[in-house]
């Protein structure tokens, strides 16, 4: 892609699935990769650095941020990728289950954009862009998510809200991944299960992270240029024909 060569870029949630996959695609393209996670999760090999905080959690983020000004100098882009899943009925979530995902999936993008954006936005910057890891479960209605649905449709709405309000120095993107064969995904679903949702796809399977990775790359690229406030779903045609909604796996 154009104009990622020696891009300053962070990634939460960088060191599994899609953004395991994200940060070694910037890296391929050229750029410093700053990763942000959990403690105890390894490392994509290459990156500037492996910093640990929860994004739920304020005070760490500021704290991994202002590592990175030290690290990096600066923040071209941010992929807020991390974020969690339970599976379970809705009459079954409780309060602090959903607190937890709400906590890490919304309060953790908000951190962690506000973070980036104020730098972005600084006197001395060249603005830069947001992107951020939403779902198919933000734009349909899905079972047995209700505490991740909601979480990643609030996501949606703040991240085309932020793409009004800073404009045109920073751009701001949604990528809404469907099913994608994670270690995440995995956990939840039997491989029975896998082998049903992929008959329901259009393209008949899961995406691949490093397919996510792609759509990534291009929106903070110069290739990318024109877009902000854009939601693009990368789902193999699930929601085309509302596949989600009506789902029957159980």
């Amino acid at each position: 892609m154009r104009g990622l060569a020696g891009k300053r870029v962070v990634v939460t949630g960088g060191t599994s699935g899609i953004g395991a996959a994200t940060s070694r695609r910037f890296l391929e393209e050229g750029a410093r990769v700053v990763s942000i996670a959990l403690a105890g999760e390894d490392p994509v090999d290459g990156l500037t650095a492996a910093l640990e905080a929860d994004v739920a959690d304020p005070v760490e983020v500021a704290e991994a941020f202002q590592a990175i000004d030290e690290l990096l100098g600066g923040i071209d882009v941010l992929v807020a990728n991390a974020g969690i899943s339970t599976r379970h009925p809705f009459l079954e979530i409780a309060p602090d289950e959903w607190r937890r995902v709400l906590a890490v999936n919304l309060d953790g993008t908000f951190h962690s954009a506000q973070e980036a954006a104020r730098r972005m936005v600084s006197a001395d910057a060249d603005g830069g862009a947001i992107l951020i890891t939403a779902s198919t479960n933000g734009l349909v209605g899905h079972p047995l998510y209700a505490d991740y649905n909601a979480s990643k449709a609030a996501v949606i709405a703040l991240a085309r809200t932020m793409a009004l309000e800073l404009a045109p120095r920073v751009r701001v993107n949604c990528v809404c991944p469907g099913y994608v064969l994670t270690p995440m995904q995995e956990a939840e679903y039997t491989p029975e299960m896998l082998r049903a949702t992929d008959a329901k796809i259009p393209l008949g399977r899961h995406a691949r992270p490093e397919e996510v990775a792609a759509l990534f790359a291009f929106l903070a690229s110069d290739d990318g240029a024109y877009l902000t406030g854009a939601v693009i779903p990368v789902d193999g045609g699930e929601t085309a024909g509302g596949l989600a909604s009506r789902s029957s796996i159980s």
